[in-house]
């Protein structure tokens, strides 16, 4: 691709690029992904108070289906603008989503299965990785002729969602608070639940509309202000920003120089790797069905452990890989280990806490907050992490583990465990820590709302 680039300005300007621009021009076609997706969380909140849930899916599809035509286009347009902008769209669709499928899956969900639902988006995106690594081998789509082919690709999904997801329903959540229908609520649960009898699960939605009817609509800035929100707020900000600084990213950038220096063959490596997402899907499954027997606290507070001792045995490995020849292999071990504790806890369960932690009114600001600080924090260490690595070498990774350490202390201390709870029950854990009844008497109702049962 970066060939295609040199190419198309020396058919306009009859010279080839010099190494930096041709450099800046690619770091720049990479970043706009995260800065897009930094822009598209800014976009949830508006979107699914318009739209609803269902309907800010529905639309966001335009953020997917065009970028695809046009990244499949700009081949025989010879314009690599058209990619630089379609990264730039194509991150906008995936910020929108990232941030609506958790909310939506979680507002549909029942409470038992809130937690396997809530890890089910993370689990599509590591398939959704895989997939990529796999068409992204040599021999199949990236390669000089196929490359337009394999950028195009990602317009598939989103004209499948779109043909699809119109027989679904609306968020009954959704109906019942925001547009206050509650006969069409009433519907959505029948259809979900697949019985008639859905009075009990109405009954606790109203219960948490007349929780909300004090506060009404929270804005991002509101919910900065508010100190019956503050440990929600600062819990989804440590744990976005743990997620992504904890080093996900620099992982897979480094993976490849770590499987060199172990002797995997130059032309192998892209099986190696694809090999490490396949590990990645199987251990995202996996979460899906132990997010309920053991909690989400449990899984945060394993995954960062493990993240954090895989990056203290790596530095130790990467420093001493040229004086203890079987150093290399342990790097190896380093790197599988840290993409199972990452697929356990940190990539799955904050979405999720978001949806579980925030009631209707506060929701969709939550999650722009989340997604921006997610986005922020992957466009930061895609930015940074070659600097960092070119001035630390193999003790880069010691900045990671730093902040693994972090994250799991705050997780020790103050996250408390969700599972088998509604999302009343949740915010009077969180109204007992934020102290609000002396600052915020109107949410008193909180504190007098009588216990949720746990039947299901």
């Amino acid at each position: 691709m970066q060939q295609f680039y040199n190419e198309t300005y020396y058919g306009r300007t009859g010279e080839f690029m010099e190494d930096f621009p041709l450099t800046l021009l690619w770091s720049v076609t990479v970043s706009m992904f995260p800065f897009g997706g930094f822009i598209g969380s800014l976009l949830v909140g508006p979107l699914v108070n318009k739209f609803g849930r269902k309907g800010a899916l529905l639309f966001n599809n335009i953020f997917s289906i065009v970028p695809a035509i046009l990244m499949g286009c700009s081949r025989v347009a010879t314009s690599f603008e058209l990619i630089i902008i379609s990264r730039l769209l194509v991150g906008i669709c995936a910020g929108v989503s990232s941030n609506v499928v958790p909310m939506y899956l979680g507002e549909l969900a029942p409470k038992n299965l809130q937690g396997a639902l809530g890890v089910v988006p993370q689990l599509f995106i590591t398939v959704g990785i895989l997939v990529a690594q796999i068409f992204g081998l040599r021999n199949l789509l990236a390669n000089v002729d196929g490359w337009p082919i394999l950028l195009g690709l990602t317009g598939v999904p989103a004209a499948l969602q779109l043909l699809l997801l119109p027989f679904f329903p609306e968020s009954p959540r959704y109906l019942l608070i925001q547009k206050k229908d509650e006969a069409a609520a009433k519907k959505a649960l029948q259809t979900l639940r697949g019985w008639d009898s859905v009075d009990r699960e109405v009954a606790e939605i109203r219960q948490e509309d007349e929780a909300e009817k004090a506060a009404g609509f929270i804005s991002v800035l509101k919910l900065f202000r508010m100190r019956s929100l503050r440990w929600q707020l600062l819990s989804i900000i440590v744990l976005m920003g743990g997620q992504q600084l904890s080093g996900v990213n620099a992982i897979y950038y480094y993976a490849d120089q770590i499987y060199l220096s172990a002797g995997v063959p130059e032309e192998h490596v892209q099986y190696v790797t694809a090999g490490t997402g396949a590990v990645n899907v199987v251990m995202t499954f996996c979460a899906v069905f132990v997010v309920e027997l053991l909690g989400r606290r449990l899984l945060l507070l394993l995954g960062f452990s493990i993240c954090l001792i895989a990056c203290c045995v790596l530095t130790a490995a990467l420093a001493l890989q040229d004086t203890v020849s079987w150093m290399p292999y342990i790097s190896i071990v380093c790197v599988i280990s840290y993409v199972i504790g990452h697929a356990l806890g940190p990539s799955p369960i904050p979405a999720l806490l978001i949806t579980e932690i925030f009631l209707q009114s506060s929701r969709p600001s939550a999650f722009m907050v989340g997604g921006s600080v997610h986005w922020l924090s992957n466009f930061t260490v895609g930015l940074i992490f070659p600097f960092i690595q070119e001035g630390l070498g193999p003790y880069s990774f010691i900045v990671f583990a730093v902040i693994c350490l972090l994250t799991t202390i705050y997780i020790f201390l103050i996250v408390p465990e969700t599972k088998a709870k509604t999302f009343i029950e949740i915010n009077q854990i969180f109204t007992k820590m934020n102290k609000v009844s002396e600052v915020y008497p109107e949410k008193e109702e909180l504190k007098e709302l009588p216990p949720v049962t746990s039947e299901q």
